[in-house]
């Protein structure tokens, strides 16, 4: 296959990727997958009055990417791949949205971030999937929610109580950030606060994948010290999140016990982060070149008993949630994805792990602190809602030994390395497993040395369909259940 292959956060010369006519990229795209491999990313640019077209793939197996481009000129069109390969159908979709360049055959080719009706009239307008028959009805559910939820539109065609159809539209919280990122290469300070902005519920993960890729561009060797603090926030991060998402199941089943417990939990996860660096989300964490606050012997100590009580508490709570008659009983058999939709349509992180799958980047393409600390990939075989939730639990703990291990064996050193400078005409790919999945940052730079392109892909890119595909057979009832046991994000997927 005439790909480049690297690895994850290995700069390349742009003028090393292998150019290939459009519909050659297609066609291995279909092979290599249906051999195994991923698509990580697909996604054009404007240069120099052309569209070139970058495609990703990994082999997880080997801790392999492989790295093709095409260059489009006059094209109005390709052949879509989605139909061999649905993991495709979003990246296709935001392709013909962001260029007008359409993949022919697609399936669903509605617009993905824009179209929202009545909003702009000069953009294709969105349109509904509807069901007619006697007795079905649609239930529309926001764009406005209770609380500090964020936008999204759910449209349920129903047959009574049970749901035929999810239509997921979003793209209310479309911000332009992948242009802020090019806007604003100039400015450090200002990059690092708006990688932390990209998704609020994953400050570590989202800085994290921003900062690594920027410093492997710019020939930057982070101290070890500050790679394992790192490593500690990023845990810590999953930690607070996990403990959430069960206090929101908890709820929506109404075990108030186990919403109050998980609850009170991951408020002593927060505070520990606080304790660090001074916010309980970690803001002002990670730095261009290390991390802006160190870890002292005390702190240490004071991380390390926190995290052995919480153990405890985290494992007392879990035992008594998941052997409750009344949880199992609303968790069990709601909402499956199995193993192969869950692999055909790319999905990632716990929530694909929780059907089988068995992907995860700490494992298999290692970054930062990981690449000293072998993570063993952790599945479940249920893909249903119980499985989303224990497997929240089971990583919790896994987590737990890391920031343990990460801690007890914290090296002597610099916390920051002095910042070093973009080089041109450079690729990156940085993988980062954040708490919900795979983040993905691929920046290029231009021949000036500045940041041309930042491409961001969010797990909740790869994930959100799987929510409407959960919920197919459903009670209508149990959408709450299903939407809280995958907890994606609006702002991620919008961008």
């Amino acid at each position: 296959m005439s790909w480049l292959e690297i690895r994850n956060l290995q700069t390349v010369a742009v003028g090393e990727i292998p150019v290939l006519p459009i519909e050659e990229i297609r066609q291995q795209i279909i092979d290599r997958i249906a051999k195994g491999n991923r698509l990580v990313q697909f996604f054009g640019d404007r240069h120099a009055g052309n569209i070139p077209v970058y495609a990703v793939l990994a082999d997880d197996e080997s801790s392999r990417l492989y790295v093709a481009s095409s260059v489009l000129k006059d094209e109005k069109s390709f052949t879509s791949m989605t139909p061999e390969v649905p993991a495709a159908h979003l990246f296709e979709r935001e392709f013909y949205e962001e260029f007008g360049i359409e993949p022919v055959g697609h399936p669903w080719l509605k617009p993905l971030r824009k179209g929202i009706p009545g909003i702009d009239l000069s953009e294709n307008q969105y349109g509904f999937f509807s069901m007619k028959g006697e007795e079905v009805h649609e239930v529309g559910i926001g764009p406005i929610h209770a609380g500090v939820i964020e936008p999204g539109h759910f449209r349920f065609s129903c047959h009574g109580e049970k749901v035929y159809q999810l239509e997921i539209k979003l793209g209310f919280q479309h911000r332009g950030v992948e242009e802020l990122f090019v806007r604003n290469g100039s400015r450090p300070i200002y990059l690092e606060k708006l990688a932390e902005s990209v998704a609020g519920d994953t400050v570590i993960g989202h800085a994290g994948g921003f900062i690594r890729a920027y410093e492997a561009l710019a020939g930057i060797v982070v101290p070890r010290r500050a790679k394992m603090i790192r490593t500690v926030a990023l845990e810590l991060e999953r930690i607070a999140v996990h403990l959430g998402d069960l206090s929101a199941l908890s709820g929506d089943v109404a075990y108030l016990t186990g919403n109050s417990v998980f609850g009170a939990l991951r408020t002593k996860v927060i505070n520990t982060t606080m304790a660090i660096c001074g916010n309980r989300f970690g803001r002002g964490l990670m730095k261009l070149g290390g991390v802006d606050f160190d870890i002292t012997a005390g702190l240490r100590d004071r991380v390390l008993n926190t995290i052995d009580k919480l153990e405890a508490e985290v494992a007392l709570a879990s035992e008594v949630f998941f052997s409750s008659a009344s949880v199992l009983e609303r968790f069990e058999t709601t909402g499956v994805v199995s193993k192969e939709t869950a692999s055909a349509i790319g999905m990632v992180g716990p929530a694909a792990r929780a059907s089988g799958v068995p992907v995860d980047v700490r494992s298999d393409h290692p970054f930062g602190g990981f690449e000293f600390l072998p993570v063993h990939k952790l599945t479940l075989p249920g893909g249903d809602v119980f499985s989303r939730a224990y497997i929240r639990f089971i990583e919790i703990q896994q987590s737990m030994k890391i920031i343990r291990e990460q801690l007890v064996g914290l090296a002597d050193g610099q916390i920051i390395q002095t910042t070093g400078s973009l080089r041109p005409g450079r690729l990156v790919i940085s993988l980062t497993e954040g708490w919900r999945g795979e983040i993905a940052y691929v920046l290029i730079t231009d021949s000036e040395a500045k940041i041309r392109k930042v491409k961001i892909k969010d797990p909740s890119f790869n994930n959100w369909f799987a929510l409407s595909l959960a919920v197919r057979g459903e009670g209508i009832s149990d959408f709450p259940l299903c939407n809280k046991s995958f907890d994606l994000s609006y702002s991620g997927f919008d961008l």
